[in-house]
């Protein structure tokens, strides 16, 4: 049995998404009852741009500036983006938008369909808080701990060379002491971001405490690591510009060494841990 108008209007307004549908003008002209009840609004409050009133302030020139980018080029597109609800939480949107065109093929703008995605936005940012130093933006430690134990057991069983290599900031203390730790808390800042940036995608970094980090370097043998290095020390050679001080330099000790049969990630730490504080002495010399 073919369904009449009203029948696929009511599909339309009971359906769990939020639907919405705008024309050739890119403004928007229909919402469904599913996202008036989300929203609280009116369908007049609504229509044309009356719902960007509702699409968080951080994220308001995003959402628009995708929608229109792809209402340009008629293309499907999927967003996610933050709409007050109406007991004035902001939630996650997952919002997915097509375009339609007539019988000839002519195009008459786009429909869409949303979902709350709170939820799972949320898991995985308390995911990412468990994995992710919240200051330097590289892994901490313990997550670290887990990612190496696993890239150190490929290596065995693949029989492929891999180096650790432990990282401290040269006289870091006195930066604290000297510039304060709000501004010690951005050197750790900009530090992590070397790291991101010239370490390899498959290279896994941690902060180990404090000034300390640790780096694991799969598929790589010792000449191989000290390139990585040299680069890392080459990205710092750029001072760093601190709020209401003179460009700061800072400098690092290192310590490299290199998976052998039945080391365990506890020695290879050990050993670049050592190795790292015989540089430190010796530029003390």
């Amino acid at each position: 049995m073919l369904l009449d108008e009203n029948q696929y209007k009511t599909i339309v307004d009971c359906s769990p998404n939020m639907i919405w549908r705008s024309g050739t003008d890119a403004l928007c002209n229909y919402f469904n009852r599913t996202w008036l009840d989300f929203t609280g609004r009116t369908v007049e409050q609504e229509i044309g741009n009356g719902w960007v009133e509702g699409v968080h302030p951080d994220d308001l020139d995003f959402c628009i500036n995708f929608y229109m980018g792809s209402f340009k080029k008629h293309d499907r597109f999927e967003m996610n983006y933050r709409l007050k609800r109406a007991d004035g939480q902001w939630r996650w949107i997952n919002d997915r938008g097509v375009p339609f065109f007539d019988e000839k093929n002519v195009f008459q703008g786009y429909i869409g369909s949303c979902m709350d995605i709170t939820e799972q936005v949320m898991g995985e940012m308390f995911k990412t808080m468990a994995q992710i130093d919240g200051l330097t933006g590289i892994y901490n430690r313990q997550y670290f701990l887990q990612m190496a134990a696993e890239e150190c057991e490929k290596a065995e069983r693949y029989r492929q060379p891999l180096c650790i290599v432990m990282i401290d900031l040269d006289k870091f203390k006195s930066i604290n002491d000297t510039f304060g730790h709000l501004d010690g808390d951005e050197v750790l800042r900009y530090f992590g971001r070397v790291l991101l940036q010239d370490l390899r995608k498959f290279d896994v970094a941690g902060r180990y405490g404090g000034d300390e980090f640790v780096v694991v370097l799969p598929n790589t043998d010792m000449p191989m690591a000290g390139q990585i290095l040299q680069r890392i020390m080459n990205a710092i050679q750029n001072p760093i510009q601190l709020p209401d001080h003179p460009p700061l330099r800072i400098a690092i000790s290192y310590g490299i060494t290199q998976m052998q049969d039945g080391d365990t990630l506890e020695a290879l730490i050990k050993n670049a841990d050592k190795a790292m504080y015989l540089m430190k002495r010796t530029k003390q010399l």
